[in-house]
């Protein structure tokens, strides 16, 4: 009797922890399900439209973004740095160049989802999977609408015709936008033909080169030269800005897509990137799906002027005013490779 009485008592006592267990561990995975609903980004864009983006898409999914912004090399840097304790699941930044750096330095892994596919032509998506494109931008000719006619304007290599001697306004050669674009010449029409244009590009300065994109505009309306070189999304958000100074900037400069009869503008990509060591990975894509959606290409091309990857996404309707244009096609990789030479040829024809 007695053992029986025992024997009932410790089945129950098992029971009893059994259950305690079993709700301890519906509590912890419940608890570990709830922390894991956000996603980790580094970002080396500073645009307020991605952050209306990120905002959007928590919003939609209940999934909370993280971020860190920082300059891209560095933050290249803190992923290695990081390795498998890194916090970080998407890396984003600008130019094709430092997306082909980062996959270099195997801080990104492959990446696949049909959505992503569907959203992002293959042109803009790496060759590897290893990132995909967010939006674009051109690196076109302004010129002053009130001294220059479009018809006067052909390709990059007009500028450095005698009729532009004195009258050419650019940025300094320390920018990443002009070393991707000197290295897309190298990779189009070699070494030789683009340090030829880089040394007739210095003959022809207005000044040595000073100040941002923004900055090569108002000159060019000030009358120190009178075309320049530019990113079109710099000219939209001239066009909408709330001071009225560069609104005036942007509606005396007209836009001109050079090389449109032989290799096409040069066109620059931002892009995104999954992680090597990502511990939320299916949000992180998710993130990917939405930011390349129809939904989110159209807000941040109609926030931050830039053309969509997206085929299905309206552009901006100042991006649509320019029309349809012919753009470089080379991979986008090749303005990493080629970054080093461009920069040894700025050096050698005295492009400061």
């Amino acid at each position: 009797m007695y053992s029986t009485k025992l024997f009932k008592t410790i089945v129950t006592s098992i029971l009893l922890i059994i259950a305690l267990v079993g709700c301890s561990s519906k509590e912890n995975s419940s608890d570990k399900k709830e922390s894991t609903k956000e996603v980790n980004v580094y970002t080396a864009r500073h645009y307020e439209s991605d952050n209306e983006v990120f905002k959007k898409f928590s919003e939609k999914t209940g999934i909370k973004v993280n971020v860190v912004k920082g300059n891209a090399e560095e933050l290249i840097e803190r992923l290695k740095r990081e390795g498998q304790s890194t916090k970080a699941d998407l890396f984003i930044t600008v130019d094709g160049g430092v997306l082909a750096n980062a996959k270099n330095n195997e801080v990104l892994q492959e990446l696949t989802s049909d959505t992503i596919n569907k959203n992002v032509p293959k042109n803009l998506r790496d060759r590897d999977n290893q990132w995909v494109g967010l939006a674009t931008r051109a690196r076109v000719i302004v010129y002053a609408k009130d001294r220059v006619k479009p018809e006067q304007l052909s390709t990059y290599e007009d500028l450095t015709s005698d009729k532009w001697k004195g009258k050419v306004l650019v940025r300094s050669s320390s920018n990443l936008y002009n070393q991707s674009l000197l290295a897309s010449f190298i990779e189009l029409n070699g070494v030789e033909e683009a340090e030829k244009w880089s040394a007739g590009m210095v003959k022809n300065f207005a000044r040595q080169p000073d100040g941002n994109d923004r900055d090569q505009a108002k000159a060019v309306v000030a009358g120190t030269g009178d075309v320049g070189i530019m990113n079109t999304y710099y000219i939209g958000l001239l066009a909408n800005s709330k001071v009225q100074e560069e609104v005036d900037v942007a509606n005396k400069i007209g836009v001109f897509f050079p090389n449109q009869d032989t290799n096409g503008a040069h066109v620059n990509i931002s892009g995104i990137g999954l992680t090597k060591h990502s511990k939320n990975k299916e949000n992180a894509i998710e993130l990917i799906e939405y930011m390349t959606s129809v939904e989110a290409q159209e807000y941040i091309s109609k926030t931050n002027f830039e053309f969509p990857v997206n085929p299905e996404a309206k552009k901006a309707e100042l991006l649509q005013s320019w029309g349809d244009f012919k753009m470089q096609e080379l991979n986008f990789d090749t303005l990493g490779e080629h970054n080093a030479k461009a920069i040894e040829l700025f050096n050698k024809t005295g492009w400061k």
